[in-house]
């Protein structure tokens, strides 16, 4: 069951990751517009970190417990 519960938490990463290089191009596009919303930039660049920070939670709990 181990197993199995590391390939869905594997396969999360992936699906976290796409979506946080799909938000770089994104952002890239807000930025090189004529109109800049910066509201709307803000919350992409929130989003965006939000996913490091669960790709990161993620990752260190596919990492096992190493006793002393």
């Amino acid at each position: 069951m181990n197993d199995q519960n590391n390939e869905v938490t594997v396969q999360r990463i992936s699906e976290l990751e796409l979506e946080h290089r799909d938000l770089d191009d994104v952002i890239r596009r807000v930025q090189d517009g004529v109109y800049v919303d910066q509201l709307q930039l803000r919350r992409l660049k929130k989003r965006k970190l939000q996913l490091k920070d669960e790709i990161t939670k993620l990752k260190s709990s596919l990492i096992p417990d190493i006793t002393a």
